[in-house]
This record gives structure tokens, C-alpha cells and sequence, in this order.
């Protein structure tokens, strides 16, 4: 899309003048950092603001004096602060963020993604006994601004979701939406591109790619931590960049790839564990092939991941990936019952099953382990 600018008025040339002769770096300079009155997260104050709005807690602080305000901190740790919710129990806390992306309005527009991740939180609330606070919901239905699925308010999302974690954790990262890949010149990806995920103003601030998504939720993640991933987008198959992934055949037998950068960059976590389930893989396009006009059918994955743990499948990670994957083969037969499933009936309307879905579920983590034998919980 091209962007309009309009002729500022007469009365404004000096104002204009004067702004167009700073230049960024003396501009950047002028700009302060002040700390959340509520969970002290560092906010960037816009030049002139007497209160600024923070994108974790939403509290507002507001700006006595500027002249009293102390210099910037030294850039600190993300993951220094706990978000904001109630203490670790004995068994640790669960938090999840669920980003649905419908891109209305837009010729990219998806049906069935704002219901995927409704499905999601109820399966989460409803199964796993997530709290209803601990989950952060990022749609274009939501009235907030700040959880509004854009690629600022996603970044600070995943900041969010690894923010102080602890031993004992169970953390989930879900996202239903457009991906796509770009290419890569470092050599750390094994397919020769970086796979990304597409907020929904990707196209005018860009794209969310793998090496960030992995330096933000995977690295930084402590010993006996757990998060999984649950990304329901094309391309998706090693989104997360992590280590191995588990090429299964249809007769159940797997081999774990290893797909570890040669440049030797650790894309590991600091101790915790990883586990990612992803729509497809990775090599559905060509280089020069728009990845948005191949997407793959929105909403089969969360579909068949919640079809899965209805009908009991949900005993280890092996017999989840292979019952997800019956499921999207087999769509036309009976869903069945249960309550989960009664939700998904009346909520996945609108195509986004339907249409010959060509696509193989895959699964990804940090460390190789027996699918068959490794619990499945969250």
C-alpha cells in the first residue's frame, strides 16, 4: 500500500521545518525511559508525554516534572520482573498467550483463526485448569489497543509469557495466523530460510522472525520450565529454530532431524524444556513464491491438537502428532462428542476446515526424547 502524505498547513511550516532538520540520532536522544509505576517494566517516553501507558500490566504513570526524573537505567533483563498474577503455587504456574489473527478487511484475510484461539482458552480453562487471568488473548476482537495482535504488542506478549519463570512452570505459546519465510544468509537454517510468523500489521512494520522468536521464549528459559508452542500457520514447521525435529511416517515410525545450525550457534534453551507443534514444514515454497497465496487451511492444526486430547490421545507426544495428523486426513468423518468437541462444532464455522487440507502436522524440540513414551501434559 502506498502511504499519502498530505501538505501540512501554512500555520504549521515552522513546526515542520524544525522537525525535518533534527536528525534520528539527536531525535533519540530526546527520548526518555521511565519505569511502570505498577510491574517497573522501562517504557520509551514520547517527547513532550506527561503519562505513558504500559503494553504488560496497562497501568498508566503519569509524569510529575521532567526535569526530576532520574537519567535512563542501564538496559536491564526482561525477565527480571514476574508479570503481574498470584504467587508460584507448590506446582508452579501456567500462563499461556494465544494470538488469533484474522487480517479483516485485507485480501489476506483468514476465517477461522479469532475462533481457533477461543477454542484454545476454553480447552485451556476448561482441561488444564489454566487460570483465566494467566492467559493473555491478542485478536482483533478485543477493544484493548494493547492486545491487538500487532507485531509490537506480540513481541511484548512473549516477553511477557517467559517473564520471571519458574522451576515448575508450564507455560503455552499459541498462534493461529499467516506465516511465511524469507531468505536467510548466515547459514543458520538447514533449508537456507528463516521462517516467520506475520502480525497483523506485517505490512508496513514487518514480520516476526525465527531467530527472535527463539532468542525471546526458548533461550532464556530456566531449568524445569516448560513451554509449548502451538503454531498453526504455513511454514511453521521449525518457527520456534529449535534443535530437532521428529520426521514421522504414516505408519508411525520416526527419525529425529537434527537441525542444528553448522555455524554452531546455540538455539537451545538455559535448562527448560521446549516442545513445539507446528501446522506443516518448513519447505512448502519456492523462493520466489509469495508464501501468502500457498497457506495452508487456517484452524485444521488447533483443530486436530484439541481433537486429539477429546478423544483421549493426549497420552504421549507420539500418539498426539499421530492422531493429529488422522484427524486432518480423515476431516470429513464424525467429530464425535464431549464438551470440548461441542464447542469446536459450534465455533469452527466458516470454512476454515473445509477445502482439501494437504498438510502434516510436525513436531519440534529442544532435546530428542521417545514420543512414545514421554507424557503429554501442559
Amino acid at each position: 500500500h502506498k502511504l499519502h502524505c498530505m501538505p501540512p498547513p501554512i500555520q504549521q511550516k515552522k513546526e515542520v521545518l524544525f522537525s525535518l532538520s533534527l536528525s534520528l540520532v539527536s531525535l533519540y536522544t530526546m527520548l526518555m525511559l521511565v519505569n511502570c509505576s505498577n510491574c517497573h517494566k522501562p517504557l520509551q517516553l514520547p517527547l513532550g508525554a506527561q503519562s505513558i501507558r504500559c503494553a504488560l500490566c496497562l497501568a498508566v504513570t503519569h509524569i510529575a516534572d521532567r526535569h526530576t526524573l532520574p537519567p535512563p537505567p542501564a538496559a536491564p533483563s526482561p525477565y527480571n520482573q514476574a508479570p503481574p498474577g498470584p504467587p508460584a503455587s507448590v506446582h508452579g504456574r501456567k500462563r499461556a498467550v494465544i494470538c488469533g489473527i484474522s487480517y479483516r478487511y485485507t485480501r489476506h484475510e483468514l476465517k477461522g483463526t479469532i475462533n481457533d484461539a477461543k477454542c484454545m482458552k476454553y480447552l485451556l480453562v476448561n482441561r488444564f485448569k489454566f487460570p483465566e487471568s494467566s492467559i493473555l488473548m491478542l485478536t482483533e476482537e478485543e477493544t484493548d489497543m494493547y492486545r491487538r495482535p500487532t507485531k509490537h504488542n506480540i513481541r511484548m506478549a512473549m516477553y511477557w509469557l517467559v517473564q520471571g519463570c519458574q522451576p515448575g512452570d508450564s507455560l503455552l505459546f499459541h498462534y493461529s495466523g499467516h506465516g511465511s519465510q524469507q531468505r536467510n544468509y548466515t547459514g543458520d537454517e538447514v533449508d537456507g530460510y528463516d521462517e516467520t510468523l506475520c502480525p497483523l500489521d506485517f505490512e508496513t512494520q514487518g514480520m516476526i522472525v525465527d531467530d527472535e522468536i527463539n532468542a525471546t521464549i526458548v533461550k532464556p528459559l530456566p531449568h524445569g520450565v516448560k513451554l509449548h508452542a502451538i503454531i498453526d500457520a504455513c511454514h511453521s514447521g521449525t518457527v520456534l529454530d529449535l534443535p530437532f525435529l521428529c520426521r514421522m511416517g504414516r505408519n508411525g515410525q520416526y527419525v529425529w532431524e537434527d537441525h542444528r545450525p553448522r555455524s554452531g550457534i546455540w538455539k537451545g534453551t538455559s535448562g527448560g524444556e521446549v516442545i513445539s507443534f507446528s501446522g506443516c514444514d518448513d519447505d512448502q515454497t519456492s523462493a520466489d513464491t509469495a508464501a501468502l497465496s500457498k497457506v495452508t487451511s487456517t484452524g485444521a492444526m488447533t483443530f486436530s491438537f484439541i481433537q486429539a486430547i477429546e478423544r483421549g490421545h493426549g497420552t504421549t507426544y507420539g500418539n498426539m502428532l499421530n492422531s493429529m495428523r488422522s484427524t486432518i486426513r480423515n476431516t470429513g468423518n464424525d467429530i464425535g462428542g464431549g464438551v470440548v468437541t461441542s464447542l469446536l462444532t459450534m465455533l469452527l464455522t466458516g470454512g476454515s476446515l473445509g477445502g482439501g487440507i494437504r498438510q502434516e502436522p510436525q513436531l519440534t524440540a529442544n532435546e530428542s526424547f521417545d514420543v512414545y513414551t514421554k507424557p503429554f501434559s501442559l
